[in-house]
Order: C-alpha cells, then sequence, then structure tokens
C-alpha cells in the first residue's frame, strides 16, 4: 500500500487525533513512554490512560504542567502486553492479531463530557469520517453484576440504540464488559465496537468469540471507581469525578479501513516484511497460520516468523528507547526473551546471520520516528543493545538447537510424545539453552513436555548450589574458562576474596 493512500497507518492515525483536536476541543498529549519507571504496579504501559492515572484520582500535581487543568485529550499511545496481567507474548506468531507492542489511539474525558459524547463521537468518527458501514458494527454493554453490586448499563444501552438496532447492541459480564488497569486502580464498566469484516449477514453469536472475522476494534470506558482491594473480594470506591477513556487498536482498525483480513497484511508490517525479505533471501510473506490441532509445516513456520519478528523488532526499539534494558530480572529478562525468541526464528526458519535482528532498527526508525521523535534520538543505542545481546545468544542457539534435535530424533517413536524434563533441564543447565524457548520447539513439534521433572531438577541444583560455600554457580555459558572448574557438566566460579 502506498504512502499516500487514504487508509494508509500514518493517515488513519492523524485523521484520529485531527477529528478529537480539531472538531471536539481535545488536547494533542504525546505518548507517555512505553516502561513506566514511576509506576511500580506496571511492568510496561499497556493501555492509554495510563499516564492520565494521577488525573483519575485526584493525585495531579499543581506544578505538572501537562496533566494539571486537562479536560480533554487524545493521542496514540505506544503499548506493549508481554508478561503482567496482559500478557499476549507467547500467541505472537500463531495467528494474524496478537501483537507484543501496538499503538492505542484514545480519547479521553477527565470530569467533562461522559457517555453521550463519547458514544456519539466514536460512531460519527467510524461511520461519517471513515465511512465505515453501520450495518456491519455491533456494539456491547455491561449486564451487571450481583457480586460487585452493579446495575446493567441501561444507560449506555439507551444511547446506543440511538445508533444500532436492538439485536446489535450486546450485554455482557464483567469478564468483557468492566474495564479494569490492573488488579487495583481506576475502573469502570465499558461499551466495546464490533466489527463485521465479512458484512451481510448477522454475526451478533459471533462477538467475543475470538472470530477474526468479528473483531473489537474500540472500546468505551466509563471511569466510576477506583478498585482499592481485589483480594480476598474487589473492593469498589465511587470516583469524585466520572471520566472517559476510550481506546482503539491503530493495528485492527487499519487492516479494517484497509479491507484485509489481517493487521499483519496492513502497511504497518509490510515495509518490515520487505527488509526481511531483501536481508535474508527468504521467501516472501504468504499469510499462512498452522490450523489448530496441527503440526505446523515449514512453510507456515516461515511466516510464523515473519510475524514473530516483525512483531519483536518494533516492541525492542520502543521499550529500549523509552529507558528499558536486556537483562536478566523484571522486565529487563522479558525483554531478552522476547529478543531471543525473535532471534531464534529468524536464524531457524530464515537461515539469517549474527547481526540481522539488530540491523531492523533503523528500518523501525525510518517509518516510525518521525511520529515518535524519541526513536531517532536513541537509534544507535538500541542497536547496539539488541546487537550485543543478539551476538551474545547466536554460539547458544546453535549449539542448543542442534542439542534438541538430537533429544527429539532419541526419542521413541510409539507412546507420549513427551519431552523428557531430564533433557530440558540440561540444555538449560549445561547449554544455556532457555527452557521458554524448548518449551516452544516442543510445541511446534506437537510434543509435550514433563516441566515437573525440569522444576525437580532445578529446585535441586538450587539446592547443591547452597551447599557450595564461598562460590557461585553459574551455567556453562556464563562461566570464565580461566577461572572455572567443571563440575557434573557444570561450572563453579570461585569467588575472589577482597583485600582488607
Amino acid at each position: 500500500m502506498s504512502a499516500d493512500h487514504k487508509y494508509c497507518v500514518d493517515n488513519v492515525r492523524q485523521q484520529f487525533i485531527d477529528f478529537f483536536v480539531e472538531k471536539q476541543g481535545h488536547t494533542f498529549v504525546p505518548s507517555s513512554p512505553v516502561v513506566p519507571l514511576n509506576d511500580p504496579t506496571l511492568l510496561f504501559a499497556n493501555a492509554g490512560m495510563n499516564q492520565y492515572k494521577p488525573i483519575f484520582l485526584g493525585q495531579v500535581d499543581p506544578t505538572d504542567k501537562v496533566l494539571y487543568g486537562l479536560k480533554r485529550a487524545t493521542n496514540s499511545q505506544k503499548c506493549i502486553r508481554a508478561g503482567g496481567k496482559h500478557n499476549d507474548l507467547e500467541d505472537v506468531g500463531k495467528d494474524v492479531y496478537h501483537h507484543t507492542f501496538f499503538e492505542m489511539l484514545g480519547n479521553w474525558s477527565f470530569g467533562d463530557f461522559f457517555k453521550q459524547e463519547a458514544i456519539d463521537w466514536s460512531f460519527e468518527l467510524l461511520t461519517k469520517v471513515w465511512g465505515m458501514d453501520p450495518d456491519r458494527l455491533y456494539v456491547t454493554y455491561f449486564g451487571g453484576d450481583e457480586e460487585l453490586g452493579l446495575e446493567p448499563d441501561e444507560e449506555a444501552r439507551q444511547m446506543w440504540l440511538e445508533h444500532l438496532p436492538s439485536e446489535r447492541v450486546l450485554p455482557f459480564d464483567k469478564t468483557d464488559n468492566f474495564w479494569e488497569m490492573g488488579d487495583i486502580g481506576p475502573c469502570g464498566p465499558c461499551s466495546e465496537i464490533h466489527y463485521d469484516r465479512i458484512g451481510g449477514r448477522d454475526a451478533s453469536a459471533l462477538v467475543n468469540m475470538d472470530d477474526p472475522d468479528v473483531l473489537e476494534i474500540w472500546n468505551l470506558v466509563f471511569i466510576q471507581f477506583n478498585c482499592t482491594s481485589s483480594k480476598p473480594k474487589k473492593q469498589l470506591e465511587r470516583l469524585p469525578h466520572n471520566h472517559i477513556d476510550t481506546g482503539m487498536g491503530l493495528e485492527r482498525v487499519v487492516s479494517c479501513l484497509q479491507n484485509v483480513s489481517s493487521n499483519y497484511d496492513t502497511d504497518i508490517f509490510q515495509y518490515i516484511f520487505d527488509a526481511i525479505h531483501q536481508t535474508t533471501g527468504v521467501r516472501q510473506y504468504s499469510g499462512l497460520v498452522t490450523p489448530a490441532g496441527q503440526t505446523p509445516t515449514n512453510d507456515e513456520m516461515i511466516d510464523m516468523a515473519y510475524r514473530v519478528v516483525a512483531d519483536h523488532i518494533r516492541t525492542l526499539s520502543f521499550a529500549l528507547a523509552d529507558g528499558a534494558k536486556i537483562g536478566n530480572n523484571g522486565r529487563d529478562y522479558v525483554l531478552k526473551r522476547i529478543c531471543r525468541r525473535a532471534v531464534r526464528y529468524a536464524r531457524q526458519f530464515f537461515g539469517a546471520k549474527n547481526g540481522f535482528f539488530s540491523s531492523l532498527v533503523p528500518v523501525i526508525v525510518g517509518k516510525l520516528g518521525n511520529f515518535f521523535p524519541e526513536l531517532k534520538a536513541k537509534a544507535e543505542m538500541v542497536q547496539g543493545d539488541i546487537a550485543e545481546d543478539e551476538t551474545a545468544f547466536y554460539i547458544t542457539l546453535d549449539r542448543g538447537i542442534a542439542r534438541f534435535n538430537k533429544f527429539v530424533e532419541a526419542m521413541p517413536k510409539e507412546g507420549d510424545k513427551i519431552f523428557s524434563g531430564d533433557d530440558a533441564f540440561m540444555l538449560s543447565d549445561t547449554f544455556g539453552f532457555p527452557v521458554d524457548l524448548t518449551e516452544l520447539m516442543c510445541e511446534e513439534r506437537g510434543l509435550g513436555i514433563d516441566m515437573a521433572r525440569y522444576e525437580e531438577r532445578l529446585a535441586a541444583q538450587r539446592e547443591q548450589s547452597k551447599k557450595v560455600e564461598g562460590c557461585l554457580l553459574y551455567t556453562s555459558d556464563a562461566a570464565d574458562e580461566e577461572d572455572s572448574v567443571d563440575l557434573g557438566g557444570r561450572r563453579i566460579i570461585k569467588k575472589k576474596k577482597k583485600k582488607k
């Protein structure tokens, strides 16, 4: 799709922002960092409302020139859902709609307008500005919850009936229509807008059924409560003012406007696929997905690898530019998993060489750096950090894949297809091959894995390490050869006593 197409991603993003800034009196507030360094309750920003949490709770610092006094806002928020309450990492690549990084178009009211305006404006943007067929739209509203002591949101239902027939205005329970940022914090009933890609039918039974052709595109959250405790029972307190928090997945709505069946078929990802093809020589992306319950073919794995690599390079580029690191703890370890997951797919299914994955950073910066200038400012650092971990993992990766293949070849041809927990432990402990990648490779081959035995071996190793007084236990790939001794396939690194 050409960059000047009416519904290319850059245009859609700007059309959304212009609609709320120019027509509805909102203020454009740039996206907050995707790494919420000042909020210990979040690994990553997972929704557009994260940066406005102080407003919802009445805790804005009067010296804050951005948030203090703000009544209406709009932006495209950088979001990552990998780890924590919202985690899509394990699903990326397997289908054509999950991502770890995505942009969330949003608009907000802070004690200003409420449900009526939010509903009316959303319908206007979708059907009048973007020309979506209203007959393809379905909306949901909160059907109430006895445990929470909340009645059905009849108010929202009646407002939607001004735009759509009753058979396309559907009630759902708190699982689908009560939005929470986390276990505690601002929350409230919500109303979701779903779009039927096919049209010309009654698709009401497919709403909220994970059907890729009937997908949620916009969530209107009516923030009225603060959850102060979730255990043993959720405790809700009314907020002093009602607020609006809406979120629209940019990738999803662009796929609808471009009339393609997958987010990965839009111009959001095509330029990355082109770079992968041109750099590695692998065949072009063709959109194949493995049917549920079947073992993937090599061609299906190649397309899965395309999706994984394209998604993960976006995630790492934004996370590192916003201050995160690839490391061994918390969010840094999540990023290490993401990096090594992508490197493994690129190596095994593209035949990519060391340095390929990090070479995609300039491709991301060239496309997204104008709207997100922090990418340009940190591009060199981001590429260097990814290259460092990519290089460190390459030797381990090739050794681990080769040894994994030998273990699989030695498995009985008949009977239960369970990969040995002892072998999984050896891959991790002796070869430094992450167990989550072993699990992933087993899944791709239709194998189970004896994780109970793996955990048993891991616990025994930890117990043994406590008994090795004055020493530190490392996996072999991390050890310094000159200062170590071999012990049962592992390395013991001697602590050096500090001089007094």
